[in-house]
C-alpha cells in the first residue's frame, strides 16, 4: 500500500447492524477491499495470525477467491485463508459490526474526531460490540464514501517524506496495536532461581583466590588488593544462584586438577 507524502490514516465507524460479542470473541475483522495480488493477501493472513485474528473478509477481490498465490505467502497461516468470506460490497462485509475503523493514506474532506491508534484498540477493548477494520486497494486505497462510514480518524505516525505502507504492514500495524490488549497466548516465564547465600559466593571467590595465588597471579604485590577488589564485584553483582555458584566452582577445579580419565 503505497502513498503520497501524507500520514496514514485511520478511521472508526459503526454500521447500522449492531452485534455483541462476548468478551474472548471481541477480535475485530480485517476486511480487504478490493485487494489485487494473492500474495499480498496471504501475506495478511500471516500477518493476522500472528497476532491471533481470523476473520478475514473480502471485498470483491480482483484476481477472485480462492487465489493460488496467497497460499505461499501465508507462511502457514492457512486457517485465515480458508475461513476467508467474500462479499460483494463492504456494507455486506460489515453488516454484523457495530465499530468499523477504515485505512486510508489519502486525505480526505471529512471532519470527524481524531483518535491515535492506541486510542482505538483501546476502544476495541473495552467495547462488547463486534468490530471491522478496512483496508482499500493497495495502489487506491479506500473511496472517500467507504472511509465516511467512520466516525472517527485514527492518524499512524510516519514518515512524511516516506509515506509508503504495504498492505500487510498496514494490516500488521493495526493487529500488532489490538493484540496488546489482548489475553494472547505467551510462553511462560522461567521462575527465577534464588540468589546464592553470601557464604557461598565467599567460598567461590576464595576458590578462585587460592588457585590464583598458586599460579603467581597477583603481581605485582602492591596491586593484589586492588585486583582482588575487582575480582570480588566481578562475582558478587552478577546475581548468582546457588546452582550457578557450584557450576563455576566446578569449572575452577577442572581448570586447576588433573585431566580427568575418560
Amino acid at each position: 500500500m503505497s502513498s503520497p507524502p501524507d500520514p496514514l490514516i485511520l478511521s472508526s465507524g459503526r454500521s447500522e447492524s449492531a452485534g455483541r460479542v462476548s468478551k474472548d470473541e471481541r477480535k475485530p475483522a480485517i476486511v480487504l477491499v478490493r485487494p489485487q495480488l494473492g500474495q499480498n493477501i496471504g501475506k495478511a493472513a500471516r500477518a493476522m495470525l500472528n497476532f491471533g485474528l481470523t476473520d478475514m473478509r473480502l471485498v470483491n477481490p480482483r484476481d477472485g477467491w480462492p487465489n493460488p498465490d496467497a497460499g505461499p505467502a501465508a507462511s502457514g497461516a492457512d486457517i485465515v485463508l480458508e475461513r476467508a468470506r467474500v462479499f460483494d460490497s463492504v456494507q455486506g462485509a460489515i453488516a454484523d459490526c457495530s465499530a468499523v475503523y477504515a485505512t486510508t493514506v489519502r486525505r480526505r474532506d471529512l471532519v470527524m474526531p481524531v483518535l491515535t491508534p492506541q486510542e482505538m484498540a483501546d476502544q476495541i477493548a473495552a467495547s462488547d460490540q463486534s468490530t471491522a477494520i478496512l483496508f482499500g486497494a493497495e495502489r487506491s486505497g479506500l473511496e472517500t464514501d467507504e472511509v465516511a462510514l467512520a466516525g472517527a480518524i485514527v492518524t499512524v505516525p510516519i514518515n512524511p517524506e516516506f509515506a509508503s505502507l504495504n498492505l500487510a504492514q498496514a494490516v500488521i500495524l493495526l493487529a500488532y496495536e489490538w493484540s496488546k490488549r489482548s489475553p494472547l497466548a505467551v510462553p511462560p516465564a522461567k521462575e527465577l532461581e534464588p540468589p546464592a547465600a553470601h557464604g557461598e559466593l565467599e567460598g567461590m571467590i576464595a576458590q578462585l583466590d587460592e588457585a590464583l595465588v598458586e599460579k603467581g597471579y597477583f603481581h605485582p604485590p602492591s596491586r593484589a588488593q586492588a585486583t582482588r577488589n575487582t575480582i570480588r564485584t566481578i562475582f558478587t553483582k552478577t546475581g548468582w544462584s546457588s546452582r550457578e555458584v557450584k557450576a563455576v566452582r566446578g569449572i575452577f577445579r577442572a581448570l586447576v586438577g588433573p585431566p580427568r580419565r575418560r
